[in-house]
C-alpha cells in the first residue's frame, strides 16, 4: 500500500480549514452583537402627558408672572408716591418709607427665587415620570430585540453609526401606544 503524503496532507489542511472557517463563523455569530439608537426627544414630545405637562408649567409660569409683575406694578405706585412727596415729609416718615420701599423690592426679589425654584421643582417632578416611562420602554424594546446597547442619538456622543445600529424610535412609540 502506497500512501500519498501529498494527499493526506492536502485532505488534513482542507479538515483544519474547514474546522477553523466553521469555529469563525460558529464564533462570530454566536457574538452577533446588535446596536440600537433613539431619539428620546420625538418620543417624548409625541406623548400626551408631555403635553399636559408642559401645559400646566406654561400656566404656573404665568401665574407667577402675573403674581410678580403685581407686585411690582404696587411697588412702583409707592415709589412714584413718595417721590411726589418726600420733599414734604418729616425724617422720620421719609426714612420708614423708604425702608417699606426696600423690604418690598426685596420681598419681590425673593419671589422671584421661589417661584423660579418652584417652577424648576415643578418641571422635574412632572419630567421624571416621563423619563421613567420612556426608558422602561427602551429597556423593554432592547430586552426583546437582544440588543447590547442603545444609544441616545441626540446625546452628544461624537458619532453613532445609523448604519450599523438600528433606529429603535418608532419601536419604543409603539410600546408606549404612540404613532
Amino acid at each position: 500500500m502506497i500512501i500519498d503524503n501529498n494527499n493526506l496532507t492536502y485532505k488534513k489542511m482542507k479538515k483544519l480549514i474547514l474546522c477553523a472557517i466553521v469555529a469563525i463563523c460558529g464564533f462570530t455569530t454566536a457574538n452577533a452583537q446588535k446596536f440600537g439608537h433613539v431619539n428620546t426627544q420625538e418620543i417624548i414630545q409625541a406623548m400626551p402627558e408631555y403635553t399636559k405637562a408642559k401645559s400646566e408649567i406654561d400656566a404656573l409660569q404665568k401665574q407667577y408672572e402675573a403674581d410678580l409683575k403685581s407686585m411690582q406694578d404696587e411697588l412702583q405706585k409707592k415709589a412714584d408716591a413718595f417721590e411726589k412727596e418726600q420733599a414734604t415729609l418729616p425724617e422720620n416718615i421719609k426714612q420708614r418709607r423708604q425702608t417699606e420701599l426696600q423690604e418690598m423690592y426685596q420681598k419681590i426679589q425673593q419671589s422671584y427665587q421661589d417661584n423660579q425654584q418652584a417652577l424648576a421643582k415643578a418641571s422635574n417632578d412632572k419630567m421624571q415620570a416621563i423619563t421613567t416611562k420612556v426608558l422602561d420602554a427602551i429597556k423593554a424594546v432592547g430586552q426583546a430585540g437582544q440588543y447590547v446597547l442603545i444609544n441616545e442619538i441626540n446625546a452628544g456622543i461624537p458619532y453613532i453609526s445609523t448604519t450599523l445600529s438600528t433606529d429603535v424610535t418608532a419601536q419604543v412609540k409603539s410600546k408606549l401606544g404612540l404613532k
